[in-house]
């Protein structure tokens, strides 16, 4: 697939088959894909914690409340993305020029991630609704977490449904 098909495939699923399992060789991709993705001063401010199994359905579950995300426990797979410390150089530039890299970092590795994913057949999801509290708890993270990916197959009758997005003339103009 090129970069332009993927974006047309991609969407957040909603929809996936509990009963089929992500391969290793395509998680691995995923991952790969994720460890080169780019970053402020190549600092690579996150890690990223692979959820199965009962552990899934934990942060799944972590994930749910007041009617949200409850299509998680579906997904194989949940993908917690916490945030890690600057290295030097990344903290004195978003000390200096006051700009959040760390979450436009795990912003681009979330892309990367959820790119990847479908150039390999699979669905995905961004969360930002969740219990971080827990999730930390469920994961021995010490750090906060900052997205969650649900990450399968989706069900067969989970079509690509139609993009609804801005018209580009309201998202770019040149000068």
């Amino acid at each position: 697939m090129n970069f332009r098909e993927i974006a047309d495939a991609r969407q957040s699923c909603r929809s996936y088959d509990a009963g089929r399992e992500v391969e290793r060789e395509k998680l691995t991709r995923i991952l790969e894909s994720a460890r080169l993705a780019p970053s402020a001063c190549n600092g690579q401010p996150y890690f990223i914690t692979v959820c199965r199994g009962e552990t899934a359905k934990s942060v799944a579950d972590a994930c749910t409340g007041m009617g949200m995300n409850k299509f998680a426990s579906e997904a194989p797979i949940l993908l917690v993305i916490s945030e890690m410390p600057y290295n030097k150089s990344a903290a004195l530039g978003s000390k200096l020029k006051g700009n959040d890299y760390r979450s436009i970092d795990i912003g681009i590795v979330t892309a990367y991630i959820t790119a990847e994913a479908t150039a390999q057949g699979l669905s995905t999801c961004i969360l930002g609704w969740f219990d971080d509290k827990r999730i930390r708890e469920l994961c021995g993270i010490d750090r906060p977490v900052r997205l969650v990916v649900t990450l399968g197959y989706a069900k067969a009758d989970d079509k690509l449904r139609n993009k609804k997005r801005k018209d580009l003339s309201e998202l770019v103009s040149e000068k």
